[in-house]
């Protein structure tokens, strides 16, 4: 927090009233010295005329030469400064629409889940275990929350919708909102670091989600569920109006399958293992019929095959110039049969 020094040239109370003895003779207009610099406003020259009412033009030169000095050089060490828009602890507070943050009811735990696993080594110290158990008990929270709340959506809309709910930005934001990351003790080049940043914010909120548990045998669980819910609300608000987008390979099927005719749909490659266990999947879909072999359709990505593979087949149907000669053909063929 920036803070206002007391000036090194400030006066004692007894040289304050003399202040107001003194009359203090006007700066001279007229030239500077030679190898002098201009005075500066609200440099240590002019605090020196405020304070004591000295006419700093007639100081003799090498010592009016030495504050110049001397005030450049405290102007560039106050330039140098870092600054942070940190607030102390005692001012963290929660954004006011968020639901009340539970307490951690046991301080070690809660020293631990601010603590990266770079800042200490023994790790019953730092949210290096906590963060996977953590991620754990959201990833169930989440689907029965979806569960519950959307009793007509399939398997592939419900992991949509989790991914929604518990991905690294999402838990990133509510930890920053919660002041977890003015509270975080992490290695200070993540600040630079956008992506490892927001992980760790995520890992945090995850490694805060267990801590609540396992300080509560006896209510923590439910306390953290019931937590959760509330702050997952207005993601899910409005989802159920929506239509279900995980449609696309049905109405590819409709549009181009017959009778010997088949679509696949295969791993284009190798799938990203990424924190939590959680996967990103490549997949792409193929046509054999009609008179193509093998022919690449669409491509897509996403938190499991279901998602990658629906995406594929919206990306084929996007791509109407190739997927109206496929059913053209289909007609032709259909044609000749009757």
């Amino acid at each position: 927090m920036d803070r206002k020094r007391k000036s090194t040239f400030a006066t004692s109370e007894d040289d304050k009233k003399r202040q107001h003895k003194i009359s203090r003779p006007r700066a001279s207009r007229g030239a500077v010295h030679p190898g002098s610099a201009p005075i500066k406003q609200g440099g240590i020259p002019d605090r020196l005329n405020n304070a004591y009412g000295l006419d700093v033009n007639g100081i003799a030169p090498a010592v009016k030469q030495a504050l110049f000095g001397l005030d450049k050089a405290l102007r560039h060490a106050k330039s140098q400064q870092p600054k942070t828009d940190v607030a102390e602890p005692s001012t963290i507070r929660p954004e006011p629409s968020l639901p009340t943050l539970p307490p951690i009811c046991d301080r070690t735990l809660e020293k631990a889940v601010f603590t990266h696993p770079g800042i200490n080594g023994n790790i019953e110290a730092t949210y290096d275990r906590l963060e996977i158990l953590g991620d754990a008990y959201i990833e169930l929270f989440a689907t029965r929350l979806i569960w519950d709340r959307f009793h007509q959506i399939p398997s592939g809309r419900i992991s949509q919708l989790r991914e929604l709910l518990v991905k690294n930005e999402s838990l990133a934001e509510y930890a920053i909102q919660y002041g977890f990351d003015r509270k975080a003790n992490i290695p200070q080049d993540y600040l630079g670091q956008p992506k490892r940043w927001t992980k760790t914010m995520g890992d945090i909120f995850e490694s805060y989600v267990a801590a609540i548990i396992l300080s509560d045998p006896a209510n923590g669980y439910s306390i953290a569920e019931k937590w959760l819910r509330r702050l997952w609300t207005p993601k899910l608000t409005n989802a159920g109006t929506q239509r279900s987008s995980l449609n696309a390979k049905d109405a590819l099927a409709r549009r181009i399958m017959g009778k010997g005719v088949k679509l696949q749909y295969l791993d284009e490659e190798i799938p990203i293992q990424e924190s939590g266990g959680k996967q990103t999947f490549f997949i792409g879909v193929y046509l054999t019929g009609w008179g193509w072999t093998n022919t690449h359709l669409g491509s897509g990505r996403g938190p499991n095959k279901a998602i990658a593979g629906n995406e594929a087949a919206e990306q084929a149907l996007s791509n109407e110039p190739l997927i109206g000669e496929v059913i053209n053909a289909k007609k032709s063929h259909e044609a000749s049969r009757h």
